[in-house]
């Protein structure tokens, strides 16, 4: 299994988002995505994880999982998916684009 990981432009340190930062948000789910220069941001650790809106299929249609054929990638706490130039990660009833 690769360790692999997505990561924004900048560091925490460089631009620490929040309230004040100046750019527009998004409630996803259980967190909230900063939105600039057309990505996503969202806080993971001491970094940020590029997010983007939901994957081209739901988990009712295709899961992801130890024999579903996708290669798995390590992500710090959970593991994407890969397959047709994507990383997919589950995120309550829907895949996230990583």
């Amino acid at each position: 299994m690769s360790t692999t990981e997505t990561h924004a432009e900048h560091t925490i340190t460089e631009h620490a988002h929040g309230a004040d930062c100046g750019h527009d948000t998004v409630q996803h789910g259980d967190h909230v995505d900063y939105l600039h220069d057309a990505h996503h941001h969202a806080e993971h650790g001491d970094h940020y994880d590029e997010h983007e809106p939901t994957a081209e299929h739901s988990t009712a249609e295709h899961a992801h999982g130890t024999d579903c054929g996708h290669d798995a990638v390590e992500h710090g706490d959970h593991v994407d998916f890969v397959h047709d130039g994507h990383k997919h990660a589950q995120h309550a009833d829907h895949y996230d684009e990583h």
